[in-house]
């Protein structure tokens, strides 16, 4: 069949295989360029299928040289239906992995879920004994807890009073004004249930059970703070009370493990699907990302995570610590330069303004290739079984 990107509103329906299997090459280039990284030798990714899930086993594995075991949650192909692109992500670095002669094995399933905890303790035993580190990538909208089996869905959405806020409509590119109604306490509850700290606890609490930790071990919880342009949706909101619950999570697991054990990092804004369906933080994107390029400073996924592994990570680097214990990787993007400029175009981007002020198209091209359309060097008028990557070169050299 031939594979087109069919969006439904923040949603795009299909992915491309051999665009999928591209993006990740690319990526794993990035990390060869900047040459090896002392670092971990073994590690668990969960949530490993894309964004910076896949960017810390790509940096993982082709920076340090690592094992890697990864989990995520993926919706396979059918004889006339395409995978997620995370099914195609994941094929992909396996082979890219295989190719360099690095061991890696990814398991399919619920990752909130104890079946799932003791499967990958299981690979681990297998794979490499135990892990050296563990990166807790986790996005989803909905968890059951193992425990007592109630189902919890997230609530985007501010505390306290309703709020007017500027977005954008990426679609259309029209910006706009709406005014979003506050949660209650339980939908804020849940969130926090969906998107705290809580699973990773559970996790770690497996892995040590499962006796698949090793001394010193290392785990990562991301997040992101953001600007105060984006609080009343994000940090000040639902999400802030889930992020801030991250945080207790890493104390507690730092209580038990150690001083080092755990740490939570906050990262840049990037574009995700999730990402575009959040009021605010569309039109916010596309400002920052124009005057972070203006000035040079700039991240992807990928660059943002090879920078997290070489300059904060590796032995005898300072991890820069903020107040609250947290690796601060969104320095670039809140220093007062990049700040000052996006908070002064804010109040003049308009529907008519946007092309001057903001980089929608980039945007769209960057979402697009979540999915693996919009690639370099990819035939997108090959007739394609979506049921497995096509044969392509290894991106070793």
């Amino acid at each position: 069949m031939i594979i087109e990107p069919r969006i439904r509103g923040f949603i795009c329906l299909t992915a491309h295989p051999a665009g999928c299997a591209a993006h990740v090459r690319q990526e794993i280039d990035v990390v060869r360029a900047g040459g090896p990284i002392e670092g971990p030798k073994r590690v668990l990714v969960l949530g490993c299928s894309g964004g910076y899930g896949l960017a810390s086993r790509i940096v993982a594995a082709f920076g340090c040289g690592a094992a890697t075991v990864g989990v995520s949650f993926e919706k396979p192909p059918a004889e006339t239906k395409t995978a997620t692109a995370g099914w195609y992500n994941n094929l992909a670095f396996e082979r890219e992995a295989a190719a360099a002669g690095l061991k890696a094995v990814t398991l399919d399933g619920d990752a909130f879920s104890d079946e799932m905890k003791a499967r990958t303790v299981e690979a681990i035993r297998d794979l490499v004994g135990q892990v050296d580190m563990v990166v807790y990538s986790m996005a989803a909208p909905v968890r059951t807890d193992p425990r007592t089996g109630e189902t919890h869905r997230s609530a985007i959405k501010p505390l306290g009073a309703p709020v007017q806020v500027k977005t954008l409509n990426t679609d259309k590119g029209e910006v706009y004004e709406t005014e979003l109604q506050p949660a209650t306490d339980a939908e804020s509850a849940a969130t926090v249930k969906v998107m705290g700290g809580e699973d990773w606890e559970l996790w770690i609490d497996a892995l040590q059970r499962g006796g698949v930790l090793a001394d010193g071990f290392t785990t990562l919880a991301y997040t992101y703070i953001g600007s105060e342009l984006t609080w009343p949706i994000y940090w000040k909101a639902t999400l802030g009370k889930a992020k801030e619950d991250l945080d207790r999570a890493a104390g507690a697991i730092r209580k038990a493990h150690g001083d080092n054990a755990a740490r939570v990092v906050s990262l840049k804004a990037v574009v995700t699907q999730a990402s575009s369906a959040i009021p605010v933080v569309p039109l916010y994107g596309v400002v920052l990302f124009k005057v972070m390029k203006e000035q040079g400073l700039h991240e992807g996924c990928i660059e943002q995570i090879d920078r997290l592994f070489r300059t904060r990570l590796a032995p005898g680097a300072d991890p820069a610590l903020d107040n609250a214990g947290r690796i601060r990787m969104d320095d670039w993007e809140l220093s007062t330069p990049v700040q000052d400029e996006v908070k002064r175009r804010w109040p003049l981007v308009t529907t008519q303004t946007l092309g001057e002020l903001a980089d929608l198209p980039a945007f769209r091209s960057d979402f697009l290739k979540i999915f693996g359309f919009g690639l370099s060097g990819v035939d997108y008028a090959a007739d394609l079984d979506p049921r497995e990557l096509p044969p392509e070169p290894s991106s070793q050299a």
